[in-house]
């Protein structure tokens, strides 16, 4: 029988020490070992069992009894005989199941909430965004409407069979992630919202973890791990949305700070002259780069918070700029150039303090990035440091406006892999002892 744990997970059993009533230091070993198996099957199945026993070192019989218990949670599978050319019996392939666990990731962003699912495996399941006013609307709306999403989205994924091993929040803002509390989003006009506590109340199931976390920082785990610049150790992404924030990839790790508040580069201030930000304080690099600075240069009849306008999502924002410059309006190529100096003067100090090889530009930077990365690369190598600019380039995101919930969606994954005993028994007859 399962019981719900303090953070939401589930443990087959009560026990004092661990799961199924083993030891808490025999449990933690398991769970180590089941992970270390799981991540090699992940990783370089198809493979046979003798060949993840020599690559871990563990014998036989112990890989054997942790595959039946991975086999029994649903995460591997056996994909039949595995023919290595040497004489003999073919010994049977393991491969990397998932297809009935999800990973649901979520992004509440100023004027569209986005959700994005996968399985264990990496098959999309779920891929949506819709046009909403978190700006505009108090922070109990807002979590009415994202709950509502939630909600919706689970209960695609469960008429599919999948259950949801977590969920992630990505929010624009500083988080407490302990308590999935958002300490404040300015753009938003949050302080203090208790996301993950009015999300434990939606009508989804009470065991499945919710966590919340910086959208930026999600989004460049996604990049790190599956956008155009994957795998590159130092790395720097630039959201490109109304508000502008970054996530900081340093030694192949994310850059979190004593408090995970790191990469708040947004509000910088980058003009003491300049114009009011909405965290409180003046000039702001948000308010030189953010896409309500391009919009109330280009389209100034469209600016944010001008009369009252439809709910509008920011591609269609971006079309009607693209389709203004294709008409040759001279306000958008003054915009864009623009934009284009002052992304360059901030990632000069970006580039001066985290020496990144590549700076990944996100949302609409990266829609609009032949426009924007000669104007900004000119003003970087200008304000570099000599030569850091040289090894450091601008690339455009292909992962859109849905990095970050692309990104919360690969945690939950990254979680299961690392604790396998997190999604509950399946098929208990192919438990191993």
């Amino acid at each position: 029988m399962n019981h719900s744990r303090a953070d939401g997970r589930t443990t087959d059993s009560p026990s004092r020490g661990g799961a199924a009533g083993v030891p808490a230091d025999q449990a933690t070993v398991r769970r180590s070992n089941l992970a270390l198996v799981l991540r090699h099957v992940s990783v370089y199945g198809p493979c046979s069992r003798s060949a993840v026993a020599v690559a871990t070192g563990l014998n036989k019989t112990t890989v054997t009894s942790l595959v039946n218990e991975l086999q029994a949670r649903g995460l591997v599978k056996e994909t039949g005989p595995q023919h290595a050319g040497s004489v003999g019996r073919p010994s049977v392939a393991l491969v990397l199941d998932g297809s009935g666990v999800g990973a649901l990731g979520v992004e509440v962003n100023v004027d569209y909430i986005a959700a994005f699912a996968t399985d264990l495996a990496g098959r999309v399941l779920a891929d949506r965004r819709i046009g909403f006013d978190a700006m505009g609307s108090s922070p109990e709306r807002s979590l009415d409407e994202l709950a509502r999403v939630v909600e919706r989205t689970v209960a695609d994924l469960d008429r599919i069979g999948i259950a949801p091993a977590g969920i992630t929040v990505a929010v624009p803002g500083l988080i407490d992630t302990t308590t999935g509390t958002v300490v404040v989003a300015p753009n938003l006009g949050w302080r203090g919202v208790a996301v993950a506590e009015r999300l434990s109340q939606a009508d989804i199931r009470a065991d499945i973890p919710i966590a919340v976390d910086n959208d930026a920082n999600l989004a460049a785990l996604a990049e790190f791990t599956s956008g155009v610049a994957a795998g590159t150790p130092d790395l720097v992404y630039l959201t490109g949305e109304v508000g502008v924030g970054g996530g900081i990839i340093s030694g192949g790790r994310l850059l979190g700070g004593a408090d995970g508040f790191a990469g708040e580069v947004g509000h910088v201030m980058v003009d003491p002259s300049g114009e009011s930000c909405r965290c409180g304080r003046v000039g702001c690099w948000e308010t030189k780069v953010g896409l309500a600075a391009l919009v109330r240069m280009a389209t100034p009849d469209r600016a944010y918070g001008i009369g009252r306008q439809l709910v509008r999502d920011p591609e269609e924002r971006l079309a009607e700029i693209e389709q203004r410059r294709a008409e040759g309006d001279p306000r958008v190529e003054a915009a864009l150039a623009e934009v284009g100096r002052w992304l360059g003067l901030g990632a000069a100090t970006l580039v001066n303090l985290f020496n990144p090889r590549v700076i990944v530009l996100g949302g609409y930077f990266a829609r609009l990035a032949d426009r924007l990365i000669p104007a900004a690369q000119e003003e970087l190598v200008r304000l570099s440091i000599t030569g850091a600019a040289d090894r450091c380039r601008f690339i455009a995101s292909d992962l859109g406006f849905g990095a970050a919930s692309r990104g919360a969606a690969g945690v939950v994954v990254e979680r299961a892999l690392a604790d396998p005993t997190a999604i509950a028994i399946r098929h208990p007859s192919h438990r191993g002892a």
